[in-house]
């Protein structure tokens, strides 16, 4: 079987060709001087050669951190020095952002398809290195990058690197395996970017079970459905925004595939709707697999189909860890009463260079959360009710204020700015802003289009408010706290507010 398949233009890896440029990979990182436990950093679009480049750092020992493509120059800058990566590399299609990167001295920087000022040619110093094993291959390791509530972003680093043969069967690819059915003859369907954690964590698992996985390049919904009676798709993976653009596709589109050989569609990172998922059992049958956890790896709750049908909008049942919940002062929370969520006697794990951040993650009783609020019932069925403090979820994609608002606050028109989601029928959330401008004066269209362009030259635009509204004077306590919970309701509960 093919180990890779590249949706738009059916391009195949074999995994013999798979194997030997992971292993020239590998020899070209040691050329490098890379060793193990050194940290290798690549942002590539959906491609065939993001595998190599991944699985190379891997053999090698490396934490490995995929950098997501839709960053500014400033955010890849802080995340190739905050993990001090001993190796970048990108490609011709990242040019416009990497190029303007303040490289540091020493470390190499590879661009695939071509160059650009300060990279070298990724395939031609590649082709140098033999097709050989290293003499010392490590099991590495990925450390993702995600943003944390002071606005930076904070690499999530797990596991040691273990010395253990590099092929052997690891925590997760043993869980996927049991819980979904990866074996050498699985087709997994890879609708998202692969840097995020689910995508990366799930096409990796599929390889190391030698089935196959076919990656689209894009979503698009009906591509998706032409894809599975294509290729004869048995396992996929998505996030709810994807069950709302298949949806809404017509009647006679949805009937027009044949997706009988689908038998596991499994879906996180945002909460679903309980009638989209509804209507998705519906037209698909009792194939949907829902998970509740998070890249730092410390717990995992799961729920298939069935057990979704008889508790509607639970996210599972811990699997891996104890869940608890716990209220502000850490005492543990009785079924139906909500609270923060954690894991008890789960895999621990840190966030790179901060402390404060990891330490802020744990109870005194060493259980670790990821920052969401919900509930249990008796029989042990975890409910969310809220986010990480006041995280926006847009599309499946975790966007945190702070950054926005720290960006909008530097602004000479701006004296007060709160950042929150509001919903959106597409996207679950949309990015919203309620600025505070130094003279009501200048609140209107204009500004609120200038401060949007003013954040978008600095941040990821997925990161910046679609609108601004203006208020006079947002709901601060004296002690400088910000009630965005306040703003946020105005908005959820459609009540007239004074916002202009």
């Amino acid at each position: 079987m093919p180990a890779i398949i590249m949706a738009s233009t059916g391009e195949t890896t074999t995994y013999r060709q798979l194997n030997e440029r992971v292993m020239r990979g590998a020899q070209m990182l040691r050329g490098f001087g890379l060793k193990s436990g050194d940290h290798l950093a690549f942002m590539l679009e959906n491609r065939s050669a993001f595998h190599e480049v991944y699985w190379a750092g891997q053999r090698a020992g490396l934490y490995v951190t995929p950098i997501s493509t839709r960053l500014t120059t400033g955010e890849i800058d802080y995340i190739l020095r905050d993990s001090n990566a001993k190796m970048f590399i990108s490609s011709t299609g990242m040019a416009d952002v990497v190029a303007k990167l303040s490289l540091p001295p020493g470390v190499p920087y590879l661009m695939l398809d071509g160059i650009v000022p300060g990279f070298e040619s990724f395939e031609r110093i590649i082709a140098c290195y033999p097709t050989a094993p290293i003499p010392d291959p490590a099991c590495g390791g990925s450390m993702l990058y995600s943003s944390g509530t002071t606005g930076r972003p904070k690499g999530v680093k797990r596991a040691a690197i273990s010395d253990e043969p590099f092929d052997a069967p690891n925590r997760y690819s043993v869980l996927t395996q049991k819980l979904y059915g990866y074996d050498p003859n699985t087709i997994y369907l890879s609708p998202a970017p692969l840097y995020h954690a689910a995508p990366l964590g799930f096409t990796s698992s599929v390889l190391s079970w030698g089935g196959t996985i076919l990656v689209m390049e894009r979503f698009d919904a009906e591509q998706a459905l032409a894809l599975i009676e294509r290729y004869s798709v048995t396992h996929s993976q998505w996030v709810p925004t994807m069950f709302v653009r298949l949806l809404r596709l017509p009647d006679d589109v949805k009937r027009k595939y044949d997706l009988s050989t689908h038998r596991c569609a499994v879906h996180a990172a945002a909460p679903c709707p309980v009638e989209i998922k509804r209507q998705m059992i519906d037209w698909w049958g009792q194939i949907l697999y829902e998970y509740y956890a998070g890249s730092e790896g410390n717990g995992f709750a799961v729920i298939n189909s069935r057990e979704w049908l008889a508790h509607p909008g639970s996210v599972g049942r811990a699997i891996l860890g104890e869940l608890r919940i716990l209220d502000e002062d850490g005492k543990e929370q009785p079924p139906g009463v909500a609270g923060g969520i954690y894991f008890a006697n789960g895999p621990k794990f840190e966030y790179h260079n901060d402390p404060t951040k990891t330490a802020g993650a744990y109870s005194a009783e060493g259980w670790s959360t990821l920052g969401d609020v919900g509930y249990l019932d008796d029989e042990g069925w975890l409910y969310l009710t809220d986010r990480k403090a006041y995280m926006i979820i847009s599309g499946g994609v975790n966007i945190y204020p702070q950054e926005a608002e720290n960006v909008l606050t530097a602004h000479p028109k701006v004296v007060d700015v709160a950042v929150f989601g509001v919903p959106n029928a597409d996207f679950g959330e949309e990015v919203k802003a309620v600025v505070q401008p130094v003279n009501m004066t200048l609140a209107g269209p204009a500004l609120a289009d200038e401060l949007i362009a003013y954040c978008r030259e600095r941040l990821a635009d997925v990161k910046c408010p679609r609108s601004i509204d203006f208020d006079p004077e947002l709901p601060r306590h004296p002690n400088g706290k910000l009630y965005k919970r306040i703003l946020r309701d105005r908005y959820r509960q459609g009540r007239a507010s004074k916002i202009i």
